[in-house]
């Protein structure tokens, strides 16, 4: 009888022992929580610079997060901001749906009708630092969805008005969405460790002291 019992014990630590020596999963990193002028204050300034940017250095759209889902980054952006969700047709065909533009307060019901916007666009993210990365790199960038700000569906005609420009030359039309729209820009920033040059910075901190002064941002630096 007690020999069973040790042989029962003996089993049941050979058992627990991958378990007890394998390495604990490592859980998601944190996300970084600070006020809009903290944040701010934590971009590095520096002149930009736009030698050699073509758009064609960033791959997008690619096959997105879920490799099984036929979808692209672009239709898997779509799924995810829907406030009425369309239907998958094969190919990823998207019919149906319903979308609010937070850029100009817009409800859109036609897939085609929106783009994806880069938050930090594609030209200001070269100028500002991805000049220099590789290109898988600037894939990641080009397609990051590890992030809820890095991408976002709104209206062709807001992301066409805002082309490449930076917060000290364009904001949202709709004045409720600009607190937001700064406080995502600077979370992409620091996400991406990208730097502002002057102008943007000082508009930046307009916001940051004055309206938008209770904006929280919150962001995960990119692996």
């Amino acid at each position: 009888m007690i020999k069973n019992i040790a042989l029962g014990f003996s089993a049941l630590s050979l058992a627990l022992l991958p378990l007890l020596s394998a390495p604990a999963a490592q859980a998601a990193p944190a996300p970084e929580v600070t006020t809009l002028a903290d944040a701010v204050g934590l971009v590095t300034v520096t002149e930009e610079d736009r030698t050699g940017y073509t758009r064609t250095k960033f791959k997008h759209w690619n096959g997105g997060d879920d490799a099984g889902d036929g979808c692209n980054t672009r239709n898997e952006v779509l799924l995810a901001e829907a406030v009425v969700a369309p239907t998958v047709e094969p190919g990823c065909k998207l019919t149906g749906g319903t979308w609010i533009s937070y850029y100009d307060g817009q409800e859109v019901t036609r897939a085609g009708s929106l783009d994806i916007d880069h938050m930090v666009p594609l030209a200001e993210a070269w100028d500002s630092g991805a000049s220099t990365w590789t290109a898988a790199r600037r894939e990641a960038y080009a397609n990051d969805q590890g992030a809820d700000v890095s991408l976002v569906a709104v209206t062709a005609r807001t992301n066409r008005q805002k082309a490449d420009q930076d917060p000290a030359d364009w904001m949202p039309p709709s004045p409720e969405a600009q607190c937001r729209y700064v406080g995502e820009w600077v979370a992409t920033k620091l996400r991406w460790q990208l730097t502002a040059d002057d102008r943007e910075l000082e508009a930046l901190k307009v916001y940051a002291e004055g309206p938008c002064e209770d904006t929280i941002v919150r962001y995960t630096p990119a692996a």
